[in-house]
């Protein structure tokens, strides 16, 4: 039995890919780094992180780029003993650009080095590649309009102008033939995240609608030609909770067509699971999947009956659910970095954390603030759950307050809570706590506790508890005593989506890991032994 979602906290615009018996979704990762991840699974019910394969700066740098700017909804395809990875970097979120820009990486398998990109083209965003049967290729995205009034997290319709259809040439590496807008979407708007394919001779469209936020929607649409004219699904939307708010899969959208090696057919979407009072989607936009039958009529629609997402779905040769862990430990001493874990915008990882310097130590080289837009020392983990405790242990010698490492609940620089260890010239080395609760634009940070609480020389525990919206730190000097509450409980459901400038001002997720900077411009290293993640 598949329980949705599927790829739990954030992991939105899922493409799915399927290679024989093995199934793999692409899902998009904005501003951490590296980019994209990439989940198998064999059964559809289970899966497992693989890979994530931008991860050079010839393929992506993302320094200097704005919150949710980055890797927008990539598309995995498999053709011609490739696989082949069509993605979007974009430079600009806030203002009447984009300034989006699609390349195309290939590799024979998922885990082995991909290719360098090949640039493709900058009209719009979520760009898709649809290999036909006749061999030719087919690249799609929709096309972005600046002449409207569409600033950020008030997207305006004219702002999406349609679906565009060219040529894609292989040998080349480059478009060719003409420019169609082939699909203008429905009277619900924004039409994006297209994907192209072909079953009986008709050429079917699959886009996202209506936002990313709780009127988003799956729409569909056919074709006897690729370049159209399109006619919409009787339904017009195969997947949406837009009109039922009671549902627990909320902002249902965006997503990819598969069928099974064994004739069954599946349904990608995003999804949202809001938490009550506020309805905040404290997890980010996360992956789902849904069961599917083909009708009469030749159109597809959800096995349920309805076009509401469904949280239980049928999985393959009845695979069930391998419950994961409670507890995640991480202890460092591998030569790599845990899987899980990722950063922000730089191709450099080496300038800010190493994993060998100190042997089982994740070690930090303190550098910008915790709010920089280009060189951030912060390597943290997705929230999965809505409850949870995440711990760690800091050794930390700062002879400035320019100096700060510990542990943050991280959305974005307008959106975070963080425990420290610092300077103080009047406490000496402090524990303090910073938080800025969705201060857009500004991003004021505040101090709950003031200048902080003093503490011993030594090793320094730092620990969270998040339960649903509620947010407590903790601290203790490691050997001396228990664990001590600090500071008072927290806004978490702030570090959401919805958080601070509200639906559509920012579509990443919350995170949960090390920071330190050094203001100071000295590069302070810190040095963690460990880190807990459990799931309470």
């Amino acid at each position: 039995m598949i329980r949705n979602p599927i790829l739990p906290g954030f992991n939105p615009d899922p493409s799915i890919c399927r290679v024989g018996e093995d199934y793999y979704i692409a899902t998009s990762t904005f501003e951490w780094y590296p980019g994209v991840q990439i989940h198998h699974s064999r059964d559809l019910v289970n899966w497992t992180l693989v890979r994530r394969p931008l991860e050079r700066a010839s393929q992506l740098d993302m320094r200097g780029e704005p919150d949710s700017c980055g890797i927008w909804a990539p598309c995995l395809s498999y053709a011609d003993g490739l696989f082949w990875l069509v993605y979007t970097d974009v430079k600009r979120y806030d203002g009447n650009f984009k300034d989006a820009h699609n390349y195309i990486v290939t590799s024979p398998t998922i885990e082995g080095e991909w290719s360098e990109p090949a640039y493709v083209n900058s009209s719009g965003f979520d760009p898709s590649l649809f290999h036909d049967d006749d061999g030719r290729k087919w690249f799609v995205n929709m096309q972005w309009n600046h002449r409207t009034e569409s600033y950020g997290g008030s997207p305006k319709t004219p702002a999406f102008d349609g679906i565009l259809l060219q040529e894609w040439d292989p040998a080349t590496k480059s478009l060719k033939g003409p420019i169609r807008n082939i699909f203008a979407g429905t009277e619900l708007g924004l039409v994006e995240g297209p994907h192209l394919f072909k079953r009986n001779g008709w050429y079917y469209l699959t886009t996202a609608e209506g936002g990313t936020g709780y009127d988003h929607a799956v729409t569909m649409a056919r074709s006897r030609d690729i370049a159209g004219p399109y006619e919409l699904h009787p339904n017009k939307y195969l997947i949406t909770s837009k009109d039922h708010p009671e549902a627990p899969l909320q902002r249902a959208g965006h997503g990819q067509y598969v069928e099974t090696h064994d004739g069954q057919f599946y349904h990608t979407h995003l999804c949202g699971r809001p938490l009550l009072p506020h309805r905040r989607c404290t997890l980010g936009r996360e992956t789902a999947l849904q069961k599917c039958v083909w009708k009469e009529d030749g159109w597809l629609y959800l096995e349920n009956g309805t076009g509401v997402p469904d949280v239980n779905v049928a999985g393959l040769n009845g695979a069930q659910r391998i419950e994961k862990p409670r507890r995640s430990g991480y202890n460092f001493d591998e030569r790599t970095l845990p899987m899980d874990f990722q950063w922000l915008r730089t191709p450099q990882p080496e300038r800010i954390f190493s994993v060998t310097e100190r042997p089982g130590h994740l070690r930090l080289f303190a550098r910008e603030s915790i709010g920089s837009w280009f060189e951030q020392s912060l390597v943290a983990r997705r929230q999965e759950h809505h409850s949870f405790r995440a711990e760690t242990v800091v050794e930390f010698e700062p002879d400035t307050y320019q100096q700060v490492a510990g542990l943050t609940h991280y959305y974005n620089r307008f959106k975070l809570h963080a425990i420290a260890v610092t300077l103080h010239e009047k406490l000496g080395r402090c524990v303090t706590i910073m938080t800025c609760a969705g201060d857009y634009p500004n991003g004021r940070l505040s101090f709950p506790i003031e200048g902080g609480v003093a503490v011993p020389d030594g090793r320094i525990q730092l620990a969270m508890e998040v339960r649903d919206n509620d947010l407590q730190f903790f601290w203790q000097a490691e050997g001396m005593g228990a664990w001590q509450a600090i500071g008072p409980v927290l806004d978490a459901g702030v570090i959401s989506d919805e958080g601070g400038r509200g639906e559509h001002g920012s579509f990443t997720g919350a995170f949960t890991g090390m920071f330190a900077f050094d203001t100071s411009g000295r590069a302070k290293a810190a040095d963690f032994d460990w880190f807990n993640y459990d799931e309470l």
